[in-house]
């Protein structure tokens, strides 16, 4: 199982950060966290419910994770492991993670770490526990032993542009820094790189339902 414990800074005071797999005793924090972070009009049946975190930890653990601070939970990561052909990447999200159930989606024998969700409680974003939940990630990648760290992005600045870019263009602008998207430009800053636009990835207003499928490659593979 995944413990590690360092320090964080906000402005010049350390804090001291616990990184580990979530366990049954978390999930009423877990559901809390998923509350803060998409409140309504978000609908609340798409917050984690214990059927779905009781699915984590039991079918895949070590892809459970989440970060503690002072004894409060206030971030979490959640994956799975799948089989993926780079010849053949598209897919939704609801398809590839059973909507977010993992249950007939998640293959022991996998070659790659898929990412369901990941959460910070708005309070505690500024400590960069996303990189940080990230990075925790990919330790787990070579852990396994497997080739990659896979995931959609939602592009939701794009609605802000669609009038003029394609979805592509709006892409290739973020990736030379003509324009800033906050979910992939921050899969950037964590050393994803894009495989492939997605069209009906996930329901999303903001996005035109497009996702971006981002890897990180294990650099020892």
């Amino acid at each position: 199982m995944y413990r590690k414990e360092l320090y964080l800074y906000q402005q010049d005071t350390p804090i001291k950060a616990i990184v580990r797999n979530y366990v049954k005793e978390d999930f009423q924090q877990l559901i809390e966290i998923q509350k803060e972070s998409f409140p309504p009009p978000f609908p609340s049946e798409l917050w984690w419910n214990e059927e779905q975190l009781t699915n984590h930890i039991t079918l895949f653990p070590e892809g459970a994770l989440c970060v503690e601070i002072d004894g409060e939970i206030v971030g979490s990561m959640t994956s799975l492991l799948v089989n993926f052909d780079p010849d053949h990447p598209f897919h939704t999200w609801e398809e590839i993670t059973d909507n977010g159930y993992i249950r007939g989606s998640h293959t022991p024998t996998g070659n790659t770490l898929y990412v369901v969700d990941i959460c910070v409680k708005p309070a505690y974003r500024k400590l960069d526990l996303g990189k940080l939940l990230m990075q925790s990630m990919y330790d787990v990648v070579i852990h396994k032993n497997i080739d990659r760290l896979l995931g959609g992005g939602r592009m939701p600045g794009y609605h802000k542009h669609s009038d003029k870019l394609t979805p592509d263009e709006y892409l290739e602008n973020v990736l030379t820094g003509a324009l800033r998207d906050p979910v992939i430009s921050f899969l950037l800053r964590c050393g994803r790189t894009p495989v492939a636009l997605v069209e009906n990835y996930l329901e999303d207003e903001e996005s035109h339902n497009y996702g971006v499928l981002m890897e990180w490659r294990n650099p020892f593979k």
